[in-house]
């Protein structure tokens, strides 16, 4: 049986795209994962959740694409001051009602710059943020300051195309690494680095692979892919997970940067 191919759908958004982050926002009020996993440790979130909470003590610090504000607030007791930045309206709205005295949240959109003051900003950090904001963090954060990101891998549920095929397309070299390669180049800071970190995420159940697949979309999508293949997957999904869940690759790139 084939599966659905869901980009032929009508209503599917391209992934992360500025359409698609305003419905998402609208679907779900905040930018959290539908599906239930288990994630290995340690992993690239963890392992960047904890940096920037060791180089934020005491600084002014920005986050850039910072959603609906949640890593924001929880890094707020070890910042001085802290920035969140985002171009989702509904997002930004959501950290307001929810901030606190030494919080704000800035609406805005990294191509067209970053609306602050020359070296305004000690620390910076982008967690799954746009990579467009990296020439623009060189002019806000002062020289020497440090600059973590985070952000998808290229080998992310490398597994899921050939599982599922039609579902899941196959992504060919390392297009998010070249991007965030050629940001970091136009960003002429003074050291940088990438490192990738891999791990297994364990899908619980076949309604998680298409959960997954469907993430932000028009909840019309996820219903079709039921209706049509749901019994094809489940049947794939039995015939290769564990007691553990389905395993595959989570892979997360985080950079390190000095202005």
């Amino acid at each position: 049986m084939v599966l659905l191919n869901p980009t032929t759908l009508a209503n599917w958004l391209s992934p992360h795209s500025i359409e698609w982050y305003k419905q998402l926002s609208n679907l779900q009020g905040k930018y959290t994962y539908s599906w239930n996993s288990t994630i290995t440790e340690p992993n690239g979130e963890s392992i960047f959740d904890k940096e920037v909470v060791q180089n934020i003590l005491d600084k002014k610090v920005l986050d850039v694409g910072c959603g609906h504000g949640e890593f924001t607030l929880e890094c707020s007791p070890f910042a001085k001051e802290i920035v969140g930045f985002d171009v989702t309206d509904n997002f930004v709205k959501i950290g307001r009602e929810n901030k606190r005295k030494n919080v704000t949240f800035v609406l805005g959109n990294t191509k067209s710059g970053l609306p602050f003051e020359p070296n305004e900003f000690d620390f910076a950090y982008n967690r799954k943020g746009p990579t467009s904001a990296y020439p623009s963090l060189k002019k806000v954060v002062k020289k020497g300051g440090k600059l973590l990101g985070l952000h998808p891998g290229d080998e992310l549920g490398k597994e899921l195309p050939l599982l599922f095929p039609e579902l899941f397309e196959t992504l060919q070299g390392s297009p998010i690494l070249d991007t965030i390669y050629q940001r970091l180049d136009l960003s002429n800071f003074s050291h940088k680095e990438v490192e990738v970190v891999n791990s297994i995420e364990l899908l619980h159940t076949p309604l998680d692979v298409i959960k997954l697949r469907c993430f932000g979309q028009d909840p019309k999508i996820y219903e079709a892919l039921i209706e049509e293949n749901l019994s094809e997957i489940s049947k794939i999904f039995e015939r290769n997970t564990t007691k553990e869940g389905l395993p595959i690759t989570f892979s997360r790139y985080i950079v390190r940067a000095i202005v």
